[in-house]
């Protein structure tokens, strides 16, 4: 039974195995980070956040639990880094895979009026939309050209004024013209 004082301090070995195991992993995932490069802890589309979360996860393992060995957890690490850059690499070179692995962007309000059909597949509020709007300077849904919730989960906001002209087609590489059909009218 772990008594109070033993929630400080347990002994020395679990010390010893945290002064070790930490900086030899610490220096380890520098070392795979840039191997791999630096796609490998951004936070580009899913992939990348689990892949970044788990790295934490296997990080924590080796330095806290007596039954995983430091070499488990390198291993573990360098396969993970192994697999996202291979996973990276596929994405690159096939679309197929870029269309399975890499979420689409979403358009959640074309022209100051919200795809509702969007926001709820995508499930993002008003609220959420309108934070995003005033993080970027606006004042109204009115003003707004285009909110897109991004691959990596982000919203990027245009407004009326940079989508002008534009009456179907593409704005940035995203095609917009199913969005024009399924547009609400701001009036109803």
């Amino acid at each position: 039974m772990h008594t109070l004082a033993s929630l400080f301090f347990d002994g020395w070995d679990n010390l010893e195995r945290v002064l070790i195991a930490t900086p030899v992993l610490y220096i380890a995932v520098i070392a795979f980070v840039r191997l791999t490069g630096k796609r490998s802890t951004s936070q580009m589309n899913n992939f990348d956040w689990i892949v970044t979360v788990a790295i934490g996860s296997i990080i924590a393992s080796p330095v806290l639990l007596k039954d995983v060995s430091i070499f488990e957890g390198l291993l573990a690490i360098g396969l993970l880094f192994g697999l996202q850059w291979f996973l990276t690499s596929l994405n690159i070179r096939s679309e197929l895979v870029c269309t399975v692995v890499r979420a689409s962007p979403s358009v959640l309000v074309l022209r100051g009026v919200y795809q509702r059909d969007a926001m709820k597949q995508s499930r993002v509020t008003e609220s959420e939309i309108m934070s995003a709007i005033r993080e970027n300077g606006y004042a109204t849904l009115e003003d707004i050209g285009l909110v897109v919730l991004e691959s990596d989960a982000k919203l990027s906001v245009l407004s009326m004024d940079a989508i002008e002209g534009v009456s179907s087609g593409e704005i940035g590489g995203l095609d917009i013209s199913a969005n024009q059909e399924d547009s609400e009218d701001p009036d109803a």
